[in-house]
């Protein structure tokens, strides 16, 4: 169905299209009956799916990556479209437009996105109000940043007072230091600065009875070095695991013409051209930590076997975006017989 409409969909400005398929979501998972159509058209039943990670059970392993439910306003409805978790955000301490319109543009030939959204949000304290009507029992992680105007060196106390206020709503973390749509971010991939920044939120989470597990979310720019560098952050910090990877800036073996690429501009890139690059990434980081911590894939999975490769790169858990807005919810639903399947022997 979504592929007989999806022409008729790309026809209209992608965020514009997103908040209207938002709405539609929304307002028709109120009809009675409707939400369990959803269920049944889209979830995938088999306890083989059940994935123990980060202390926690994923009742599967294909969950919905930051930036599509920004403001914590869909993630019960999300539900019903077979992911096994939804993750929040990116949440800043205030409200924040973002960048300028427009932000987000297709790139039909590539199977990708560029967007420079500039972590539009409504703030922490009101998606904290969003986070406490949790009837579903999804697993829901909190994907939390500073905002744009703040510099680094201020940002601490921002990326504290977030944690703090989403710990009691959330399932994990993910400190978000790697997107490029974001000003003042530079540092933020300094190797000091991020061990100072975990070990403090590490030291919050210590506080609480039932701490979090905490994640940071890497780009895939960087070299084997920085890469090394990753791997010692998270031996140092105790913290739980890695996001890899966020969106790129290069622009390298793209179908989209070189004129069209001038006139969208700059912004993160994301979908089928990120997997090779992201899978390097993770497979990086699974051998030379030798598995020590998990890693949530994501980057470029458009179809099953993109799946697949992700996992066999080492990826414990998966995460879609791009190839959701391009394939529609029975993605999800084909990743998830296929993983049963293999995992049924």
């Amino acid at each position: 169905m979504y592929q007989l409409i999806r022409p008729l969909l790309f026809q209209f400005d992608p965020e514009k299209i997103h908040y209207s398929i938002f709405n539609l979501i929304k307002s028709t998972s109120k009809i009675p009956g409707v939400a369990g159509i959803y269920r049944s058209a889209y979830e995938v039943k088999d306890s083989k799916l059940e994935t123990e990670v980060l202390g926690l059970k994923f009742k599967n392993p294909v969950g919905l990556a930051a930036g599509f439910d920004k403001n914590g306003v869909l993630f019960n409805e999300l539900a019903n479209f077979g992911f096994g978790f939804v993750e929040v955000g990116t949440v800043t301490p205030n409200a924040q437009e973002g960048n300028p319109k427009k932000r987000l543009f297709r790139l039909k030939a590539d199977n990708a996105l560029i967007n420079r959204m500039g972590f539009n949000n409504w703030g922490v304290d009101a998606i904290a109000e969003n986070l406490k009507h949790r009837p579903s029992d999804i697993i829901i992680g909190g994907n939390i940043g500073k905002n744009n105007q703040t510099l680094a060196e201020e940002a601490q106390e921002e990326y504290e007072y977030v944690f703090k206020t989403l710990h009691p709503l959330v399932d994990y973390f993910v400190v978000n230091v790697s997107c490029p749509n974001v000003g003042n971010s530079s540092k933020m991939q300094d190797k000091y600065f991020l061990i100072d920044l975990l070990k403090d939120l590490d030291k919050i989470n210590q506080q609480h009875p039932k701490p979090k597990p905490i994640l940071i979310k890497i780009g895939p720019n960087r070299s084997e070095q920085q890469l090394e560098e990753v791997i010692e952050i998270v031996d140092q910090t105790k913290i739980a695991g890695v996001v890899a990877t966020n969106t790129t800036t290069d622009r390298s073996g793209l179908i989209t013409s070189g004129v069209e690429l001038t006139k969208i501009g700059n912004g993160g890139l994301s979908g089928k051209p990120l997997e090779n690059r992201s899978n390097e990434v993770i497979r990086f980081l699974a051998e030379k930590s030798n598995k020590a911590f998990p890693i949530i894939g994501v980057g470029g999975i458009h179809s099953v076997d993109d799946a697949l490769r992700k996992l066999d790169a080492g990826a414990d858990l998966l995460q879609v975006y791009t190839g959701f807005v391009y394939e529609g919810p029975v993605l999800v639903k084909r990743i998830n017989k296929a993983i049963a399947q293999r995992r049924n022997g």
